[in-house]
């Protein structure tokens, strides 16, 4: 039995994308979350989850962060990334940073159910409006070696390197992770060798740069 994971903080489009997916497909066991701490627990829980439909934009999650700790942490999970902007260049830097997958919000039952057989099939997805535009968008050089360099991270080093983006200390990572600080130490320095940097300020800003802005939020203003 296929399991599913929706990961969207609005009640009623984690609805309709759960009936799109029992619509799609026969005998689906779906879970829910609506942060991205929810998203990371329920993956650490259900180890036999398939698909996760993530909200770029979330509690938690303000961009393509999160997929790129779901991709280093669990990267036997497919990802479909949903979401109201369907800039080709964003659908592209989605791509590159390991989504099977992009749906935007405003796409029919059809294009849902479709895009959910897909990925469960093993097979990229994108709707037949975004797919001429996506193709023509070039991948940035830096995003193709930025997502060769988080893969190459452990889970533990990534949910490390994330913790330095918040601005903990080694004691507290230590702490959080219940691990010797020195361990955190040694997790750093692989860190920094792999992502090419030098220190922890350095190694925060990695993580910040894949973080985009809402479209929904840059309408309410």
């Amino acid at each position: 039995m296929p399991k599913l994971l929706i990961a969207d903080d609005h009640p009623l489009f984690r609805a309709a994308l759960r009936g799109a997916a029992a619509d799609a497909v026969a005998d689906l066991s779906v879970l829910e979350a609506e942060s991205l701490q929810g998203v990371l627990a329920a993956l650490e829980a259900h180890a036999d989850i398939d698909l996760v439909l993530l909200d770029l934009h979330m509690p938690g999650n303000h961009g393509l962060a999160g997929l790129a700790a779901i991709r280093a942490q669990f990267p036997e999970v497919a990802v479909v990334v949903v979401s109201a902007n369907d800039d080709p260049r964003v659908v592209r830097r989605a791509l590159d940073h390991g989504a099977a997958g992009y749906l935007p919000k405003s796409s029919g039952l059809d294009e849902l159910r479709d895009a959910i057989r897909s990925v469960l099939a093993c097979e990229q997805w994108l709707p037949s409006s975004l797919r001429a535009t996506v193709a023509r968008s070039q991948s940035s050089q830096h995003d193709t070696e930025l997502a060769a360099r988080l893969a190459s991270l452990s889970p533990q080093q990534f949910r490390v390197l994330t913790l330095v983006a918040e601005g903990l200390l080694n004691k507290q990572i230590a702490d959080r992770l219940d691990v010797q600080e020195r361990t955190v130490k040694a997790h750093l320095t692989a860190i920094f060798e792999r992502m090419g940097v030098r220190n922890r300020t350095q190694a925060g800003v990695v993580l910040r740069e894949l973080e985009l802005s809402d479209p929904a939020r840059q309408m309410e203003g």
